[in-house]
């Protein structure tokens, strides 16, 4: 389960910066954080929201549409364990 702390901080996060393109359960311009939390690690979830070019290459993507974000720290974290709130249960254990 999601700590409070980091589902409140993550959530602004992803109110400022990330719903333009992304929901958490349904496809919009980009995929679902349902879907990035079943295929993506922590660490792979935070290099893409800091350098999307370098890491779309890495993931084998032809392009990227993604911006560069450069967010805090904590920031970072909270919106990577927010995201990750939305892996499928199934997946969690």
């Amino acid at each position: 389960m999601l700590d409070t702390a980091y589902g409140v901080e993550g959530k602004k996060v992803f109110e400022t910066y990330c719903w333009g393109c992304h929901h958490q359960t349904a496809v919009a311009f980009g995929p679902p954080f349902s879907q990035i939390a079943s295929k993506r690690s922590a660490e792979e979830i935070r290099a893409m929201i800091t350098d999307p070019e370098r890491v779309s290459k890495l993931f084998g993507y032809k392009r990227n549409a993604m911006p560069s974000f450069t967010l805090s720290p904590e920031a970072l974290q909270a919106i990577t364990r927010y995201i990750l709130s939305y892996k499928p249960q199934e997946e969690k254990r």
